[in-house]
């Protein structure tokens, strides 16, 4: 219980600080009270409004995944042996999201390539810029040809998994960041692109890192990652 409080206090604080802003600290240094315990709890009572303020800005479905206890039980090697004696992963629809985005994002890419990915795209599911679950980030924008966030699910083209063997590894790279393996590849990356191209985005965003064949960047007001 100590490592949840102090993580959903920390979410808390960091959106309060975000929507309370200077306005906040001006109004408790103004105050023209002469009794002491009034401005304390004047001032008290406006740091836990915008507390509240602030959580509900994170909302509720972020927070349960932020406080939840990781699942993870070792650290992570992106070595594609240790993946394949790994027992096959199973999962819901978040895992299922995850995997397809992975072998056709960066089924091309090393492993380290491929958990860039997925960070990306937790990230992002971490962020209040983005949709709060893995299928709605991953299909955000699908149904618009070439509009999408994640160009395979706007193509045109059908989708067929060609190398079983790869997809199962893949699923395995899903279930370790799922189940919360640190994402420590990208400086909290939300945005990637293929090094033969040069979207206008890239010259606005933070560029966090390179790895293979893709460059990641940190949109401005995403949540950093874990």
């Amino acid at each position: 219980m100590g490592r949840v409080s102090v993580r959903v206090a920390g979410i808390a604080a960091a959106a309060a600080l975000t929507l309370a802003g200077s306005a906040c600290l001006a109004e408790m240094t103004g105050s023209q009270s002469n009794d002491p315990t009034a401005v304390l709890g004047d001032n008290l009572a406006r740091l836990l409004g915008a507390e509240r303020a602030g959580l509900q800005r994170v909302g509720q479905r972020r927070i349960k995944r932020l406080a939840a206890p990781s699942k993870a039980r070792e650290a992570v090697r992106y070595d594609p042996k240790w993946l394949d004696a790994l027992p096959q992963a199973r999962g819901a629809a978040s895992w299922k999201c995850l995997t397809e985005a992975l072998y056709f994002e960066a089924r091309g890419e090393t492993v380290k390539g491929q958990f860039a990915v997925a960070e990306v795209i937790l990230n992002r599911v971490a962020s209040p810029l983005y949709p709060d679950s893995v299928c709605a980030v991953v299909n955000q924008g699908t149904g618009q040809r070439n509009r999408c966030q994640f160009s395979y699910t706007c193509d045109g083209r059908a989708e067929h998994v060609s190398d079983q063997r790869l997809y199962t590894r893949l699923g395995k790279v899903a279930r370790l960041m799922l189940d919360g393996s640190p994402r420590v590849l990208t400086g909290g990356a939300t945005h990637y692109h293929n090094r033969s191209v040069d979207p206008n985005w890239a010259r606005r965003f933070a560029r966090t890192a390179s790895i293979g064949q893709h460059v990641f960047y940190r949109q401005p007001g995403a949540v950093a990652a874990n």
